[in-house]
């Protein structure tokens, strides 16, 4: 079977994402990605997605997330599905670098969001990157960033 990826790890900041499967290599029914959370840091501002959902299944190392207000780790072995429309987030707490598998389905969701939004970071050089720009990225990707919190 011919696969389109090069599997190539994208780098956003300082997380890591490598896709495995593309929507298109699916018939669009899932897109599989590997996810890379180093030591002590904490993820993408909470969001939700309406067309998709994901599953999160630990490899290696310890994620907490955080579903519609709700924390719950994910160690090697074990899953979560955060369904459409859930807000969510995650960091990892540990000393230990972490690794899981997410599959986004449908297949709607894929490595060019990655790829817009760390091209919005590199162009802050350094500094505050443009929310505005990241905003854009994540509504024509579909999601939502979640509302502040008080």
């Amino acid at each position: 079977m011919h696969n389109t990826m090069d599997h190539d790890t994208i780098t956003v900041g300082e997380f890591g994402v490598r896709f495995l499967v593309e929507g298109g290599d699916s018939n669009g029914s899932a897109s599989v990605f590997e996810c890379y959370v180093p030591a002590d840091s904490r993820m993408p501002a909470p969001h939700a997605h309406d067309g998709f959902e994901e599953t999160i299944y630990g490899l290696v190392g310890i994620t907490t997330w955080t579903i519609d207000g709700k924390s719950v780790d994910i160690e090697p072995g074990e899953a979560v599905c955060v369904r459409r429309g859930q807000i969510h987030g995650f960091e990892n707490r540990g000393d230990v670098d972490a690794r899981f598998l997410a599959v986004a389905t449908p297949g709607v969701f894929g490595s060019a969001y990655f790829r817009e939004i760390a091209d919005v970071l590199a162009a802050s050089d350094g500094g505050p990157p443009d929310l505005a720009a990241i905003g854009e990225v994540m509504a024509r990707h579909g999601l939502t960033p979640a509302p502040p919190t008080p």
